[in-house]
This record gives structure tokens, C-alpha cells and sequence, in this order.
């Protein structure tokens, strides 16, 4: 019965329609205080953010005062929100309707004081910065403000402290993408070509986002593929094995930046970090495919290919490999003198049989070095021609032989060209790919811990 004679006696006469003061110029200060509880969704492309709060404010009603004595002691009654007045406060960023529970009722206090306490799904548009997905920190700005009244209206101020709302994380849901850093609060007033000011609280809502998924998911597979175009170097250059292995990298990278295209935010203002390291690793294979072109078409062995000139032996064969530290060129040195002396011997030996045999006469065979009798000389000279043609063979033989042994030593020569080469572009394309990987790794670093 008390409660229901207080409630009569409170709307009995009440006028919801106007500001509850007794003297219209009294300000009416509306407390106001929010708690974030979860983060539903960031989308970065409509640059929207959605969170749930617990919105709380609390104003003086002029006119919802009693003496508690009258009423059974009574200090506090709830009242529908729709009999009493309430202020116009609004999230200046708000860009939809959220879906929000409908709190029916106020707490009123027998002082006059009003606490309307309700949760609100906020969906308000943010400036997002994708630049260090997927270690990027966002900051968005919620601004509680009256919409038509001013400053000498309805004033704001603050519920608890800055330092109590910056850290409180009592009610927020530490499972999702985004964890919660901390929330700023800061009062200003805001006016219009110089006219009325109104009153503003602004709340910014630092979030940063958990990369261990997308670390995973994105760096890790990649960093494995560069690895493996860099194991790829080890393969012998004269083979084309290394050419195929390097295609089926490239193929492998192309197809996973197609599977994760649809994970990595886009935006129309600019493109994350991690977009312009994956295009990165994209031309670093390439260049990789194409060092491995040319060294293999340096190495390959030509009918017509001609000696290595000597600038180029002077620079990679003499000090290249001195200061690469790489295997010297002794053993092809080694290998064609070897070669070019066999060959040379045989030519000797074999002019030399040809020239006795050639010999018409005996006399003349003999006053050249130590033959054999008179007889035997002459029985060689009967069958001469048959020697002859079977010399002329051996010669042609030996000719082909050397030729090819030639082309050999120059197919050797350009093969270890190529090798210095390789080992030159592998260390110079290792160096490019540890100092991006370092720099990357550093600015990754700076900002998840910043």
C-alpha cells in the first residue's frame, strides 16, 4: 500500500514534457558512466565498430522528492521510464540500431535522484587503422551528448573517477579477437559557428587485437614456403631440378595468398602491412626463379659456346672466391691440364707412327731414328696404304675426342663461373630476405608491445 500511494502521489500532477526544475535557470547535471562489456565486431571495411556496454546515468528530478516518514520509511521506488522525464542524451557516433533490451524502469531515490541503469549494443562508426594488422591497436571514441539542449540546460559530468573507469575490466569478456587495454574519459564542450555550446563526454575505447591466430594462419605458412625457396639454392645449378622445385614454390605461394585473401581486412584508405609482406615475398620468389634461370642457362653446356673472358675470370674465379670464401677452381684446373696433356701425348704418339709409316723410302726412315732391318721396312711399305688409312681414322678420332674434350673444359669453366655465381646472388638474396624478415619482426614487435 505504501508503494502504491507513494506512486500516486509522485504522478499524480507530474509534467514529463518539461525540464524538472523549479527555476528554469538551474542547470541539470546528468551523471553519466558506462562499463564496456564484450566487443562483438570490429569491420574494418565499413569502419564500424560494435560493442555492448553497461550504460549507466543519474540526474536530479526536482520534482520526485518526498519525506520518507509519510511513506512507511520508504527511500527508493522503481517508476516506468515512460512517466517521467528523461534526458536526450545521445552517442553522437551512433550509425545503427543496436539490439539493445528494453529496460522498462527508473530508480528513484527520495532525494529526487534518478538512476536509469540499462545495457546497449553500440554499433558507432570508427576511424580504423589497419596498417599493423594483425598487431594493431584501435581507438574509438564514444561522445554521450545532449542533441538539442545546451550547456546551461544539462550540463554532464562524470560518475567515478578516470583513473577507476580507465582500468575497469570487472564486467568485460576476455575470450574473443579483441582484448580490452583500457578506456580514457575526457569532458569538453562542443559549439556550432559560435552559437550555444553543448556539453560532451567522450569515452575512448582502446582495444588491441590477439595475433596468435593470425600469426598461425598467415605468417607462419609463409615464412615456411620462404624457407624452403631458400633450402632450394642447395640444389645443383646445372640441373633443372631447382627450376621445377622453384615453379611449384611460386605455384604453392600464389594459391595460399588466393585461400587467405579473404582473411586480410581491406579498406578504401589503405592496405595493411602484412598485404604489402606477403607482395614482398611474392617478388623475392620470383627473383629467386629468375637468378635460377640465368645460372642454369650459364651452365649449360653449348656446342658453340665460347671461353670464359678473362675480366670474368680475374673477377669471380680469383677474387670472388676469396672473398665468398667458396671452393677454389684448382681441381677443373687440375682435371684439364690432365686432359689437354693426355691428348697432347697421344698426338705425339700418333704423328710419330704416322710419319715412319708414311716414309717411301727405307733409307730415309732410317736416317731418321732407330728402325728395324732393311727387310721389315720393306714389308711396312708394302702395306702402307692400309696403315695409312687406318691412321688417318685414328686421327680423325682423336681430333673429335679432342674437340669434344675442349668444349668439356669449357662447359667446365663456365660451370663453376656459374657456381661462384650462385653462391654470390644466394648470399646477397639471403641477406635481403633476413634484413626484411628483421625489420619486419622489429616494427611487429614495437607495436604489439607498445
Amino acid at each position: 500500500p505504501a508503494l502504491r500511494r507513494l506512486s500516486r502521489s509522485l504522478l499524480a500532477h507530474y509534467q514529463k514534457d518539461t525540464r524538472p526544475v523549479r527555476d528554469w535557470r538551474t542547470t541539470t547535471t546528468v551523471v553519466i558512466d558506462l562499463m564496456v562489456y564484450a566487443i562483438l565486431s570490429v569491420d574494418e571495411k565499413n569502419q564500424v565498430l560494435t560493442t555492448y556496454i553497461w550504460y549507466r546515468q543519474h540526474w536530479t528530478d526536482e520534482f520526485l522528492r518526498w519525506d520518507p516518514e509519510q511513506f512507511d520509511n520508504l527511500t527508493q521506488i522503481s517508476l516506468p521510464v515512460e512517466s517521467i522525464w528523461v534526458p536526450d542524451i545521445l552517442i553522437n557516433e551512433f550509425v545503427d540500431v543496436g539490439k539493445s533490451p528494453h529496460v522498462p524502469y527508473v530508480y528513484v531515490s527520495h532525494h529526487g535522484e534518478v538512476q536509469n541503469l540499462k545495457p546497449i549494443q553500440v554499433m558507432t562508426a570508427c576511424s580504423l587503422d589497419i596498417y599493423n594488422f594483425p598487431f594493431d591497436v584501435q581507438n574509438c571514441s564514444l561522445t554521450f551528448t545532449s542533441w538539442l539542449h545546451h550547456i546551461r540546460d544539462i550540463n554532464l559530468s562524470l560518475w567515478r573517477q578516470p583513473e577507476l573507469v580507465k582500468f575497469d575490466r570487472s564486467v568485460f569478456m576476455n575470450q574473443g579477437e579483441w582484448e580490452l587495454l583500457y578506456v580514457l574519459s575526457s569532458f569538453q564542450e562542443f559549439s556550432v559557428k559560435s552559437s550555444d555550446s553543448y556539453a560532451e563526454m567522450k569515452f575512448y575505447v582502446v582495444i588491441r587485437r590477439r595475433p596468435l591466430f593470425y600469426t598461425v594462419s598467415l605468417l607462419l605458412p609463409s615464412i615456411f614456403l620462404m624457407v624452403m625457396d631458400i633450402v632450394g639454392f642447395y640444389l645443383p645449378p646445372n640441373s633443372g631440378e631447382r627450376v621445377s622445385f622453384k615453379i611449384t614454390l611460386l605455384l604453392g605461394y600464389s594459391v595460399f595468398l588466393i585461400i587467405v585473401s579473404d582473411t586480410l581486412p581491406a579498406t578504401a584508405v589503405g592496405t595493411p602491412l602484412i598485404g604489402i609482406y606477403f607482395v614482398v615475398c611474392m617478388a623475392l620468389l620470383v627473383i629467386s626463379l629468375t637468378e635460377t634461370i640465368l645460372i642454369v642457362r650459364l651452365v649449360h653446356k653449348q656446342d658453340l659456346q665460347p671461353h670464359v673472358p678473362e675480366w670474368v675470370k680475374r673477377l669471380l674465379l680469383e677474387r670472388a672466391t676469396v672473398l665468398l670464401c667458396v671452393r677454389d677452381r684448382d681441381t677443373f684446373s687440375q682435371s684439364r691440364t690432365q686432359s689437354s696433356d693426355i691428348s697432347r701425348q697421344a698426338e705425339n704418339d700418333s704423328t710419330a707412327k704416322l710419319n715412319q709409316y708414311s716414309c717411301e723410302d727405307p733409307r730415309e726412315c732410317e736416317t731418321g731414328g732407330d728402325v728395324g732391318p732393311a727387310p721389315a721396312s720393306a714389308a711396312q711399305a708394302e702395306g702402307s696404304p692400309l696403315l695409312l688409312g687406318i691412321l688417318r681414322e685414328i686421327t680423325a678420332i682423336r681430333q673429335f675426342l679432342e674437340k669434344r674434350e675442349e668444349f668439356r673444359d669449357v662447359a667446365r669453366e663456365w660451370l663453376q663461373v656459374g657456381y661462384v655465381l650462385d653462391v654470390l646472388l644466394f648470399r646477397a638474396y639471403l641477406v635481403a630476405v633476413l634484413a626484411y624478415t628483421v625489420t619486419l619482426g622489429t616494427l611487429w614487435s614495437v607495436w604489439r608491445d607498445a
